[in-house]
């Protein structure tokens, strides 16, 4: 599947993405849903939820073919986190 052209810059993108999911979609957000991953189209405001970010934006893709997908992951501030976890005041 090719994927969509973006049409914003990065800094839009994120800004966009933020907001729609600030605004309109967290106060729907349930705590079952705490871990899993919403895809979020920055134009329409249309979102899909999934177990994890492939999921979400194939559910989002199959209605919206072109969406311009941000992702993030239900209550955290990352996507992703990258490295392992310190352990603070141990060698």
């Amino acid at each position: 599947m090719a994927s969509a052209k973006r049409r914003f810059s990065k800094e839009e993108f994120a800004r966009r993405g933020d907001a729609i999911c600030d605004k309109q979609i967290r106060r729907h957000l349930k705590a079952a849903e705490k871990g899993k991953f919403v895809a979020i189209e920055i134009e329409t405001g249309a979102y899909a939820i999934g177990l994890d970010g492939m999921e979400a934006c194939d559910q989002l893709r199959a209605r919206i073919p072109d969406a311009q997908i941000w992702l993030k992951q239900i209550g955290s501030p990352y996507l992703h986190r990258f490295g392992g976890r310190e352990s603070w005041g141990k060698p």
